[in-house]
């Protein structure tokens, strides 16, 4: 029996428009610690690493902005907190699916191919989102950034995801939007779709990929290529 073909994806930028909800969570949190309010193009720069990462950089910004103390690593972690206990009550209030996703899953699966989740995002919140947005069902794995002892960018993310499914990290390619993933699939010898407009603050050409998409409309056309390699 041959190895199935395996594709990983980002979540946050790549299936799910999650900056709305990410942002409403983010200013709920920085409004209780006495820091300003941030418009959703800047949420789409700081996302992409998990919560922690992106409240701290935000309240390092605002911080330097608005002349305050930046915050100690034990008001962080209850920053940090806050924020999860929020986003969790409210994570799909404004999300949507990225055009196309629905569509390219159901492709997936009618193909046989494996699909497994890697996501910096905490993997609770992961599951929650994916449930309650109606595609978890065509995932055979969830990896969050704290499923493992190391996340995105190190590829032992990808590896030990695509290990658990039984795949074949040879078969197997990542989908994301952001340099993280971008250099956690490199690392990991395994070629990378860019999605546009992902939440970092690179620019397309400073982010190493073998194809560029706009969103998953008639992306199965690029993965019929490297199934049939």
């Amino acid at each position: 029996m041959s190895q199935k073909f395996t594709i990983l994806f980002d979540l946050d930028g790549t299936l799910v428009n999650t900056a709305p909800d990410l942002m409403i969570a983010h200013n709920h949190v920085m409004k209780k610690y006495g820091y300003g309010e941030r418009k959703l193009s800047d949420i789409r720069k700081l996302a992409g690493r998990g919560s922690k990462v992106m409240l701290t950089r935000s309240m390092n910004e605002l911080a330097e902005l608005q002349g305050k103390a930046k915050k100690t690593d034990d008001v962080i972690d209850q920053m940090t907190r806050d924020f999860v206990d929020y986003y969790s009550k409210n994570i799909v209030a404004e999300s949507t699916l990225k055009k196309g996703v629905l569509d390219f899953l159901n492709w997936c699966k009618k193909k046989s191919i494996q699909m497994g989740v890697c996501t910096n995002k905490q993997e609770h919140l992961s599951i929650d989102l994916l449930k309650k947005i109606k595609i978890y069902d065509f995932f055979d794995y969830v990896a969050g950034g704290n499923t493992f002892d190391y996340n995105k960018p190190d590829p032992r993310h990808l590896n030990s995801t695509v290990e658990i499914m039984g795949g074949d990290i040879k078969k197997s390619l990542m989908i994301g939007d952001s340099e993280t993933d971008s250099n956690s699939a490199k690392a990991a010898h395994i070629p990378f779709i860019l999605v546009e407009d992902g939440y970092t603050e690179k620019k397309i050409n400073e982010i190493y990929h073998d194809h560029l998409i706009k969103d998953f409309t008639n992306l199965d056309k690029i993965i019929i290529k490297y199934i049939n390699d």
